[in-house]
């Protein structure tokens, strides 16, 4: 299945202020922390506003002025809600039940367009209702070796997760059972072994996991079809989830001009 037509996407902006909010004070949170002079949502929104496969944008974020001015590029801006999956269902809402939509993080700093297309292209062929990017670990550490990330490692290769999801709105329901789950256990590799069950824990303690493996038992757990998409865009998995981030971030931003 071959991408037809543009592909509607939804940025997560919302949640609470954190830690790499400190030096921000007025950021309401972290998506509106400034990397050399551009706060990471709008750097975000740029890269998928330049991708030709990403349609309408629709921005998730709390009401107010910085929202207002920083994601003005989006065709919608929505409120976000006090969880992940409140404000993922404020983003979807009135969306085509059957439909892909690209879901992105908003802490995303170097995303490029070739990295939305080629997940757009990868999603879009894989015929499953959930997809989730990740990137090897050799192709990220050709590009950036020595940033820290958490990851899995499988029989295929190791893996980190990217900040970008695909999903059919009709498949919210059965996601929504565990998404709370999965966000605590997201950062840690044992922990999301445990919630897809004691068989893939062994399989993962003794490296013969399978990317195929987490995807058939996804797919029984959701109740929808899911699959991975191997980025080989190692800057779809560079985020900023700590203070020492944001310098990282910047040198990376500057590096790349």
């Amino acid at each position: 299945m071959a991408l037809t037509r543009p592909i509607t996407a939804v940025l997560l902006a919302g949640g609470p202020r954190d830690d790499v909010c400190a030096g921000s004070p007025d950021a309401p949170n972290k998506a509106f922390v400034r990397i050399a002079g551009v706060t990471l949502a709008r750097r975000t929104l740029d890269a998928l506003r330049s991708s030709p496969g990403v349609g309408d944008v629709i921005a998730v974020a709390p009401p107010g002025e910085p929202a207002r001015t920083e994601l003005a590029g989006a065709r919608e801006l929505r409120a976000d809600g006090p969880t992940m999956s409140l404000s993922l269902r404020s983003g979807l809402a009135g969306l085509p039940r059957n439909e892909l939509v690209l879901v992105a993080a908003s802490d995303l700093p170097i995303l490029s367009s070739a990295a939305i297309e080629e997940f757009l292209e990868r999603a879009t062929q894989s015929g499953a209702d959930v997809v989730y990017a990740c990137v090897e670990r050799a192709c990220h550490a050709a590009r950036f070796p020595g940033i820290p990330h958490t990851w899995a490692h499988l029989r295929d290769g190791t893996y980190c997760g990217g900040g970008l999801v695909a999903l059919r709105p009709r498949a919210l329901e059965n996601l929504d059972r565990f998404l709370g789950r999965l966000g605590v256990a997201r950062k840690n590799p044992l922990r999301l072994a445990t919630i897809f069950g004691y068989d893939v824990l062994a399989k993962y303690a003794t490296r013969q996991l399978r990317i195929a493996d987490l995807e058939r038992r996804a797919s029984a757990l959701i109740g929808a079809p899911v699959a991975a998409a191997v980025s080989t865009y190692p800057e779809i998995a560079v985020n900023v989830d700590r203070p020492s981030d944001i310098a990282l971030a910047e040198t990376l931003v500057t590096s790349s001009v």
